[in-house]
């Protein structure tokens, strides 16, 4: 069953889609979305993973913040959608009043959201991925293991080497990046509140990184390596793209909600 309602945030009025097959007293899943991204997700990608997550008798709830889509208001910014992510969850149990637990999953910039805010509203637990960890959206700003990485893609592709070779090659452009590449990886006070916030949360946490991503590239490069809570796939689809990719994502977002 698939049901679209509306819900205030401040003196906006939001739109969201619940996901339910049969009442429940269950743990629900909140779908966060990143960027201007729609609540269908890329491709209709969160559609998807709420469909199939609520077949397996998980409730889902997915909404587009202020500004986007079909709600109104203009567009906070993920630093500051607090107020939208706490009136989704508001709306959430209230369409859903049998719920016992909420987890909320948020991928790129939603990620970096719910680590944020997640501490403040409400949440019983957060499924992180590709957490983005830069104060802009200049992807020139890239971290320097970010840069190393693609470049190494490129140089093992024999059609870059070729078109290198042949002058295809914006010379200039190249030397930048390979003085970026060899730079330190910039330090970023969104990146200290990310984790301070994040250790005020007391439920449980899990980060997920799909590897040859180039945003889960530049969190590892700030982040600690030793972190327990990550758990990685060789995917190098940012929204984990693919059958297998979203078959892995699935099983990890139904052992946060068990």
């Amino acid at each position: 069953m698939r049901r679209h309602l509306t819900f205030p945030c401040g003196h906006d009025t939001l739109v969201g889609t619940l996901d339910m097959e049969a009442a429940t007293d269950s743990t629900g899943v909140l779908l966060v979305s990143g960027g201007r991204e729609l609540r269908a997700g890329s491709w209709g990608g969160q559609a998807q993973l709420a469909a199939r997550l609520a077949a397996v008798g998980v409730p889902v709830f997915r909404y587009d913040r202020r500004g986007i889509g079909e709600s109104e208001g203009a567009d906070p910014g993920f630093q500051n959608t607090r107020d939208d992510i706490a009136a989704a969850l508001a709306a959430f149990r209230m369409a859903v009043p049998t719920l016992r637990r909420v987890i909320a999953f948020g991928n790129c910039d939603a990620a970096a959201a719910l680590m944020l805010h997640g501490a403040d509203i409400g949440l019983d637990g957060l499924v992180l991925a590709n957490p983005w960890t830069l104060e802009t959206d200049d992807a020139e700003a890239a971290s320097p293991t970010a840069i190393r990485q693609r470049y190494l893609a490129k140089l093992a592709n024999p059609r870059e080497v070729l078109r290198l070779l042949t002058g295809g090659v914006n010379l200039a452009k190249l030397a930048r990046g390979m003085r970026a590449a060899a730079s330190s990886a910039p330090k970023s006070a969104l990146v200290d509140q990310m984790a301070a916030n994040l250790m005020r949360f007391s439920g449980p946490v899990t980060i997920l990184l799909a590897s040859g991503d180039r945003t889960a590239q530049m969190f590892e490069a700030v982040w600690p390596a030793e972190d327990a809570r990550i758990q990685r796939h060789a995917s190098s689809g940012h929204s984990f793209a693919g059958e297998e990719a979203q078959a892995w994502l699935l099983e990890r977002l139904l052992e946060a909600a068990r």
